[in-house]
């Protein structure tokens, strides 16, 4: 690891506003825990482990590569950039819209909705980092928790 990389993870640990984005995915996996009806399987990605690491890893780095990266940086070099509504950037409502729609083709319409508000935490700390690491690094938090849970092989 380069010595920048280490200095933003530093930065990452010492941010109290990271802290509560990761403790903002337990108090929705718990509320969704309270509804479920049956106990959760949280070994299968152990017996699956190939299954839990295409959702778990791999699309989240892909999608931050594509939205938080590609879009939503690109969005911030047109007429959007120094928009905003309070702390979220015009540039990242709008990816964490049409991240929400890409999933529609996956989800059940409220499902993909939901996934509008993770996206504009993903996206609050790209244009709070001006990197793409603390995105992933919540994406693979949001997406590994969520699918140990209520996930299965």
């Amino acid at each position: 690891m380069d010595t920048g990389t280490e200095l933003l993870i530093l930065r990452l640990v010492k941010d109290w506003q990271f802290g509560a984005a990761m403790l903002a995915a337990l108090f929705f996996w718990g509320a969704l825990f309270l509804r479920l009806d049956a106990p959760p399987n949280p070994d299968w990605p152990l017996q699956a482990p190939m299954i839990f690491l295409l959702p778990a890893v791999v699309y989240p780095v892909l999608e931050e590569i594509v939205f938080r990266g590609a879009l939503q940086g690109g969005l911030w070099k047109t007429f959007l950039a120094g928009k905003a509504l309070g702390p979220l950037s015009a540039p990242n409502i709008l990816t964490a819209v049409v991240f929400g729609a890409v999933h529609l083709y996956s989800q059940a319409p409220l499902a993909a909705l939901s996934i509008v508000i993770p996206g504009l935490i993903f996206g609050y700390f790209r244009d709070r980092y001006q990197h793409l690491l603390p995105c992933i690094l919540l994406h693979i938090f949001y997406n590994a928790g969520f699918l140990i849970l209520f996930g299965s092989a």
